[in-house]
């Protein structure tokens, strides 16, 4: 499901036009973005956390090259569902 059809989906469900949908759907993107990027996680609940986890520096070998190379330590973004989440899933 893209961005346009959760603005289309929830639009036609509610009845609010689809630009307000779309600036609601953009702001609560952007804030998601905004909490991770400073740390925060974000928690929804019935749904399921965004949250940063933490990559440790490592080792990687370039086979073609025949050389290895040290990968940085970096953050990235994930998402946790949770337990109601994911039973809801696994009982369809």
């Amino acid at each position: 499901m893209t961005k346009a059809e959760i603005v289309n989906k929830i639009a036609s469900n509610t009845g609010i036009e689809k630009s307000q949908v779309q600036a609601v759907v953009q702001a609560f993107m952007k804030s998601v973005k905004e909490s991770l990027a400073q740390g925060e996680p974000v928690y929804l609940r019935g749904f399921g956390s965004f949250i940063v986890k933490r990559r440790a520096q490592k080792t990687a070998r370039n086979i073609t090259a025949n050389t290895t190379m040290v990968i940085p330590a970096h953050n990235v973004p994930a998402f946790k569902p949770s337990k109601s989440f994911v039973a809801e899933i696994k009982n369809k």
